[in-house]
């Protein structure tokens, strides 16, 4: 089983220039802010998910690729590997997801993640994938006012005419949190829908994306993922203070937890910046496989 985590620090010259002249749009802080956190999640994979494979990282360039980072042990994935040519660059995760089926040397049972999700207790296979069913958390929806609400009704209506199903008044979503899916069949939907899902590929994020979610989606609506919510807990950096979340990594009682970056004043992200870097170097202390 292998584990494919995208990564964007908005802090790169190169990302920030190709962005800016790309998109001509400001710079979107929060969507693209690096916390400094990925050796410490990969600390965490290291310590707390042994029977992950391979770590494919999945970037939008060289320039994208911490120093530390030890390529015998992860697989950096540039967009232009997976991506059509004619979509790049990119800036929109939507895009970027729905092709990481297309990653080679892809296991076929694989996780994906976002890169602020981390197993801060032992994880089993077991907790991922039982008897080649993917096991997650699947919930549904009627009211979707908002883009990314609208996104997750796109990806629920593809995913069923994909199956030859009717649309539904309510839609699919996955629980936020390590997304389990198998490699075969996600480029099978990706094949039958093709001509339709590159009509959605945009640069920035738009009401008519499709997301990753369309692979959740037809694995389950096809019978091939159990309704069992993953151990996991969320926080918003909104809601929750920089103590709250220190004194829940310092003892979790749940496998896998999600810090979720929001706007935030400048103070605010000073402190919780340094709150995650004293906290993560004292529980994960040890260099990883995945580190030089």
């Amino acid at each position: 089983m292998d584990l494919v985590l995208t990564f964007v620090n908005g802090l790169d010259p190169v990302w920030q220039q190709e962005y800016e002249s790309s998109t001509k749009m400001p710079l979107l802080t929060k969507r693209f802010r690096d916390w400094g956190t990925l050796r410490y999640l990969l600390r965490a994979v290291a310590k707390n998910m042994p029977f992950i494979g391979k770590v494919h990282l999945v970037v939008s360039g060289e320039s994208q690729v911490p120093e530390w980072v030890n390529r015998d042990e992860v697989h950096v994935v540039l967009h232009r590997d997976i991506i059509p040519k004619e979509y790049l660059p990119t800036f929109n995760s939507n895009t970027i997801e729905l092709h990481l089926p297309f990653i080679e040397g892809l296991d076929e049972e694989f996780i994906y993640s976002n890169d602020d999700i981390f197993p801060m207790l032992e994880c089993r296979a077991e907790d991922f994938f039982s008897e080649g069913r993917g096991i997650i958390g699947m919930s549904r929806h009627i009211l979707y006012p908002d883009m990314f609400k609208k996104i997750c009704r796109n990806s629920d209506r593809a995913a069923r005419r994909a199956l030859g199903l009717k649309p539904r008044c309510y839609f699919l979503r996955p629980q936020h949190i390590c997304a389990p899916m198998r490699r075969s069949r996600c480029v099978e939907v990706y094949n039958r829908l093709r001509d339709e899902l590159l009509t959605t590929l945009t640069r920035t994020r738009t009401e008519r994306n499709i997301t990753q979610y369309l692979f959740t989606d037809y694995l389950y609506l096809a019978g091939g993922v159990i309704n069992r919510r993953q151990s996991s807990r969320h926080f918003s950096m909104a809601v929750a203070s920089p103590d709250k979340i220190e004194k829940y990594l310092r003892n979790p009682d749940r496998r896998l937890v999600c810090i979720n970056d929001v706007e935030l004043s400048d103070k605010r992200y000073e402190e919780m910046q340094q709150m995650l870097d004293r906290v993560f170097v004292e529980i994960f202390p040890e260099k990883s496989k995945y580190e030089l």
